[in-house]
């Protein structure tokens, strides 16, 4: 909703509350996903995790149903991760994408690490991989001109509907 007060805009968002509210973890904000499985459905919105990563929904997503693929070892290079773990990481992408284009709807996908805090990281001490589901005609300038991202859903809605397939897709052999 938005509302006029003198001459500003305001946008009234109650699901921002939580990320201003929340305590906040110390140290890696990945590495506290990792090593806190008990909290993957109601407080981390773990997709999927093996031994090597974690599949987690972005909890402040570029679109609706934006997820990452984290490996568990805290690392700044992608050229530490070890081979084996990156061919791992891309057959989760591989059906990551198919689950955003089969089970959500998307009809593209942007693949994309930044890596380094140069290269626009948010969080540039633990590499990560995002996937963003695209949908024909969701671009628009409000988040140029306004600094506002708009979403169609709620976010849980979506978590719920990614978690019911992410099994399926993710869980499958993973044999390299």
């Amino acid at each position: 909703m938005v509302f006029k007060d003198m001459d500003n805009n305001i946008l009234y968002a109650p699901w921002r509350d939580e990320y201003v509210t929340t305590k906040k973890v110390e140290g890696c904000v990945f590495c506290h996903i990792s090593q806190n499985s008990e909290l993957d459905i109601d407080e981390h919105k773990v997709l999927y995790r093996d031994d090597i990563c974690f599949v987690v929904m972005n909890r402040y997503p570029y679109t609706p149903g934006h997820f990452m693929i984290i490996p568990h070892a805290h690392l700044q290079t992608l050229e530490s991760l070890p081979e084996n773990d990156w061919l791992h990481i891309s057959k989760l992408a591989h059906r990551g994408v198919r689950l955003l284009k089969e089970k959500f709807g998307a009809t593209g996908v942007n693949l994309g690490m930044n890596l380094g805090e140069s290269a626009g990281a948010g969080i540039a001490e633990h590499i990560h991989l995002h996937l963003v589901p695209r949908f024909n005609r969701d671009t628009n300038f409000i988040t140029t001109t306004a600094k506002t991202r708009v979403y169609s859903t709620d976010f849980e809605k979506i978590y719920q509907k990614l978690l019911k397939y992410a099994e399926e897709y993710f869980k499958t052999s993973l044999d390299l």
